[in-house]
């Protein structure tokens, strides 16, 4: 798990699940899995979340919802599609107003398969999500962008170079 200077704040939406995911996400936050030692702590306002954790599909009512609550989000950020509906639109994908999964909408950068996701692999992905946090609030204090090599030092040969 990458270090962080500050405890990641989620923020979740139900997009019009059938609701099991939402309760793995909740039982995440119980006693039993307790995602808060890790410092992760649920916040309902995007303005403070670090985190987007969404489930179930998008449709057209709630797909100006989701793409507001991302935009609202301050960078870096990072989102979470939590069950098989998020993903991909699951079960419901051949209805009439499903739209598919998040990433018909917003870009995702972790997915959590399963329907419904137990809460062992929600916290994976959330685990996962620190480490591209880190890694994207890394890029935007270099100026390096994420994947990309840093830039040679003056004096120094590229790397690969002749």
């Amino acid at each position: 798990m990458a270090y962080l200077k500050k405890s990641p704040w989620i923020i979740h939406y139900d997009a019009s699940s059938c609701n099991g995911c939402d309760i793995e996400v909740l039982a995440c936050l119980t006693p039993m899995y307790d995602v808060e030692r890790f410092g992760i702590i649920n916040t309902g306002n995007p303005k403070h979340a670090d985190i987007f954790v969404v489930t179930g599909t998008v449709n057209e009512q709630n797909k100006y919802v989701i793409k507001n609550i991302y935009d609202q989000m301050p960078d870096p950020k990072v989102v979470v599609a939590v069950g098989i509906c998020a993903t991909s639109g699951g079960v419901f994908r051949e209805c009439y107003n499903v739209a598919g999964g998040i990433d018909t909408t917003i870009p995702v950068d972790v997915y959590v398969p399963g329907c419904a996701a137990r809460p062992e692999s929600i916290i994976d992905g959330i685990v996962t999500a620190l480490g591209i946090l880190e890694g994207k609030r890394a890029a935007m204090v270099t100026g390096v962008p994420q994947g990309h090599p840093a830039p040679a030092a003056a004096g120094e040969k590229p790397a690969g170079g002749a």
